[in-house]
């Protein structure tokens, strides 16, 4: 199965957003893990944008760090 570019933009966006967060609370990939209850590998996973992380790691990881997420249309 293929994922649309957009989709991919939105992932890797919110895995910047999420790895931005984390570094401005000043914490570790491990102290993130250790909060929202993963590997440390998967917050990586999730900084890097990568499509297959769980989309509740994503943005429980997002939550943590007060990043809030709006849906709307695209513009096509």
């Amino acid at each position: 199965m293929d994922i649309h570019e957009d989709a991919l933009r939105a992932i890797k966006d919110m895995g910047a957003a999420a790895k931005q967060g984390r570094l401005a609370a000043g914490e570790g990939q491990a102290a993130a893990g250790a909060r929202l209850g993963v590997h440390v590998q998967t917050i990586a996973r999730i900084e890097s944008g990568e499509p297959g992380v769980a989309i509740g790691h994503v943005l429980g990881m997002l939550a943590l760090y007060g990043i809030s997420v709006e849906l709307r249309p695209s513009a096509s």
